[in-house]
């Protein structure tokens, strides 16, 4: 019998010190980079979008790979290719931590929305308000200290 799966993660994840590093202009460039990586994984990617400080991500990661170790592969090759781009030189890296939230496919649509309109969301939303709120959403134990 074949294996089956319907695993949604909706990823986000920051900046180093929440700092502004991925100018609007060019985060293209970076969302292309990354869904380039979640494919060679095996992983499909529903949607990628984020603000200056921040990415959030709707994966579906293939079984065979940790939640853990999809993130820091992530992180680990964008910070090596960022480094090195002149578009985004004010790059210094990512936050230590990330959240990820499992959602039923009912949501999925609606997460994608949501992650589709992050840049007009950030008009008058913090990353540290946002994430807050989907802790909260999530049931999430948390302690402020440690917020991205």
């Amino acid at each position: 019998m074949a294996s089956y799966r319907q695993l949604y993660y909706h990823i986000v994840f920051g900046t180093k010190h929440r700092k502004h590093t991925i100018p609007d202009a060019h985060c293209q460039l970076l969302y292309k980079y990354i869904w380039g990586i979640i494919e060679n994984k095996k992983c499909k990617l529903y949607r990628i979008n984020g603000s200056t400080d921040h990415i959030h991500l709707l994966v579906d990661i293939h079984p065979t790979i940790a939640l853990s170790t999809f993130v820091k592969d992530i992180k680990v090759s964008t910070s090596i290719w960022l480094k090195v781009q002149p578009e985004f030189s004010q790059f210094e890296g990512w936050a230590e931590g990330f959240g990820a939230f499992t959602i039923s496919h009912d949501s999925r649509t609606g997460v994608i929305e949501y992650i589709k309109n992050q840049k007009e969301h950030h008009k008058t939303v913090s990353l540290k308000d946002e994430y807050k709120k989907l802790l909260l959403e999530f049931g999430i134990e948390f302690n402020e200290d440690d917020l991205l």
